[in-house]
């Protein structure tokens, strides 16, 4: 059923035969190939829902309304009064954090009527440079799932932590020159742009050229300085958290991406600001979601589902997901069931519930009940590139010692349940010799990044309170951004073993206890995904969680929490291998406040 071309024409412009195809079956002249007949549709234009039928002409959408009923067509299907929408668009994800390589994301997330995704595979670029973004468009080459692209655009996000690879401007513009490219990716160095450094502003003005959108990252930034940062031509973000952020943000002509993510869930507080208005103007996203979230709720299926649950009225987040996101990614043909677009269609038994009956993807039957009808075609691309990507020396205790600074408290990275935020607290640490080390009965535990690209022998090292652990150790490849392996723990021993075990298995995720591993999920794919299925790799992380959990771990998501911490461009305190970084100022900083 799928074709080894199916993504790549679809991606692109239809050609002219099939143009005029679709205007003869619209015109009447030439049967259409597939009636849909007693369709309730969704209007994303105007608002209505129209009764009547729809014209497909191969992978165009020829006519839509009553008048089409007995059009000739080649063969008809009743929708029996179901309801017939666009596909739904993912304006920004990162296939990275759901584990899974890309063929296996489209089987979880096409049978429930997600026809496209922008990714931005900041992630791979972290650890490969822009052999990673190419990468990624060669896996995801020839799915019946639309895969475009963001150019990277912060690799290094910043200059105190350590990666395996760059982007440079000429990297970013090579990449925008690919079809599926579609803009410059979040540009998460928000200071730099908004104090006009040059080659801050020369991202936007490369995207420009291309014309091309430039995305924004830009939490909690406010007044004159989130003024500042639109001023220089970034079109969105997705970081707001609180109404009032997100009012701002609209306000200054920023397109607003809703994120539903494992970490950050900010549907509810952000649904009261989609209106007839505003709709136009805002999108959904998934950012980062675990496999567990996506295999049980889907991807930004979800979040369109929890927007409507929360009072949006289900057409305002059908079209927001859909045309709202299309039209801002300047993607033609794409988000509504109309004449001459892309024929991507959800066919749902109720609008609010969200659950897709039938998905067509240009034009063809992909999935029915929540099932592909066929596998997806294996994608070819170069895996020796992401293999072997773990590179670390000989770790020995010394190398996590925490010298203290004194006698009195110290600096510690405060965890905020269901936020990628952190805060900076002051905590009275446990002493031993001098050192500062893992306090349980505060639940405050020992926190390192280990450099994991050029085996520099390289270690931050801090604390950090909010996880839970009583004992053992949690450690992982997946750090964003730089990727180095981050590791939480009680006590060295268990430290030591879980980041060994995680180089062992050129990546992954350990939960170590008494100074060996008791569980893993295996990430060899560049040290952030894995090849399997995304059912195995859910149940590996269920068995994971599990183990975690007997160790005290109370924290939701622990191992995406886990990965964010050193996220050096999200507040307040974060930690990469060059230590402790105090992200509103700019610069590492000691353990002593």
């Amino acid at each position: 059923m799928f074709g080894g071309d199916f993504l790549e024409a679809a991606c692109l412009v239809p050609d002219p035969s099939e143009v005029a195809w679709a205007v003869d079956a619209a015109s009447g002249r030439r049967p259409g190939s597939l009636r849909l007949d007693n369709a309730r549709i969704v209007d994303v234009f105007t608002g209505a829902v129209v009764s009547g039928s729809v014209l497909l002409a191969g992978r165009l959408i020829a006519g839509v309304g009553p008048e089409y009923a007995g059009a000739a067509a080649d063969a008809t299907v009743s929708l029996d009064g179901r309801w017939l929408a666009p596909g739904l668009i993912d304006g920004h994800m990162h296939f990275e954090s759901s584990l899974v390589v890309p063929r296996e994301y489209c089987r979880a997330v096409l049978p429930r009527g997600v026809t496209a995704v922008v990714a931005d595979p900041h992630e791979l670029a972290n650890v490969l440079g822009p052999a990673g973004p190419h990468w990624l468009l060669d896996a995801s080459a020839g799915l019946p799932l639309d895969v475009f692209v963001t150019a990277s655009s912060c690799v290094p996000a910043t200059t105190m932590e350590s990666t395996g690879g760059r982007m440079e401007l000429a990297d970013i513009a090579a990449l925008l020159e690919h079809p599926r490219v579609v803009g410059v990716a979040e540009l998460m160095n928000y200071p730099g742009m908004i104090a006009g450094t040059e080659r801050e502003l020369a991202k936007v003005a490369l995207a420009a050229a291309h014309g091309k959108v430039a995305d924004g990252h830009a939490p909690q930034v406010t007044g004159r300085a989130l003024q500042a940062y639109f001023a220089a031509g970034v079109g969105s973000d997705h970081e707001a958290t609180s109404v009032e952020e997100g009012r701002a943000k609209l306000q200054a002509g920023c397109f607003l991406f809703i994120r539903n993510a494992s970490a950050a869930r900010n549907v509810e507080a952000l649904a009261p600001l989609v209106s007839p208005f505003t709709a136009s103007r805002i999108g959904f996203v998934t950012d980062d979601v675990e496999p567990h979230d996506l295999w049980r709720d889907g991807g930004v299926d979800s979040g369109v589902r929890r927007a409507i649950a929360a009072g949006v009225d289900p057409v305002l987040a059908l079209r927001c997901a859909s045309l709202s996101t299309a039209t801002y990614f300047r993607l033609p043909r794409r988000g509504a069931v109309a004449p001459g677009y892309w024929a991507d269609l959800l066919v749902l038994e109720d609008l609010a519930t969200l659950q897709a009956q039938r998905v067509y993807k240009a034009g063809r039957l992909v999935a029915e009940d929540g099932a592909l009808l066929a596998e997806p075609p294996v994608p070819v691309y170069d895996q020796a590139l992401v293999a072997g990507t773990v590179r670390i020396p000989a770790l020995d205790p010394e190398m996590l010692r925490l010298t203290a600074p004194g006698t009195g408290s110290v600096r510690a990275i405060g965890l905020v349940p269901h936020q990628i935020l952190t805060r900076a607290l002051s905590v009275m640490p446990r002493l031993e010799g001098g050192d500062a080390v893992a306090a349980p009965e505060i639940d405050v535990a020992k926190l390192v990044s280990v450099e994991r690209h050029r085996a520099s022998g390289r270690v931050g090292r801090g604390l950090v309170q909010g996880f839970g652990l009583q004992r053992g150790a949690i450690a992982s490849s997946l750090a964003h951004d730089n990727h180095n392996l981050i590791a939480a723990g009680v006590d060295d021993a268990s430290l030591l073993a879980a980041l060994r075990r995680c180089a062992e298995l050129g990546g992954g995720f350990v939960v170590a206890a008494g100074g060996r591993p008791v569980a893993e999920v295996p990430l060899p794919v560049a040290g952030l995904m894995s090849p399997a299925a995304l059912g195995a790799v859910r149940g590996q992380l269920n068995d994971l969680e599990s183990a975690a959990q007997a160790l005290g771990v109370h924290h939701p998501s622990p191992f995406m929490t886990l990965s964010f911490l050193s996220l050096a461009v999200i507040p307040e305190l974060r930690l990469t291998d060059h230590g402790l970084v105090d992200v509103g100022a700019g610069r590492v900083v000691g353990l002593a406040p």
